[in-house]
């Protein structure tokens, strides 16, 4: 079983940045792909971004505001998110895929996180 912990959110100002980090047990971190998603009230969770060994992916939504990143050695994987806007208002969760496979889609990650809240003011 893997637990993932996330932290790093808050209430930010129209403009600003933040960065999450997620925590996650395991012995083979680097194995995994890791991403994160966030859902909005009354909205499906959607994907943000995602990494694995082979490489990167991120959201049309936030592409050149986000930025996803991991550093295996602490087990961590990162979310910067510069330029934030009103409607990037959310709970943001960390998922992990233990076979290394990266999707879009929500089905596909076995563990998740609690969940971290960030809300952007105008």
């Amino acid at each position: 079983q893997v637990q993932l912990v996330e932290s790093g959110g808050g209430l930010v100002q129209a403009g600003g940045s933040l960065r999450l980090s997620c925590v996650a047990s395991g012995r083979t971190f680097s194995r995994y792909a890791m991403a994160w998603f966030r859902q909005a009230p009354g909205k499906e969770r959607e994907f943000v971004g995602a990494i694995t060994w082979r490489g990167r992916t991120i959201a049309d939504s936030v592409k050149g505001r986000f930025t996803i990143s991991r550093d295996n050695a602490k087990n961590t994987v990162y979310l910067q998110m510069n330029s934030l806007k009103p409607e990037d208002t959310a709970v943001y969760y960390c998922a992990a895929d233990l076979g290394g496979i990266a999707t879009t889609k929500v089905d596909e990650y076995e563990h998740w996180g609690q969940g971290t809240q960030v809300t952007v003011s105008s």
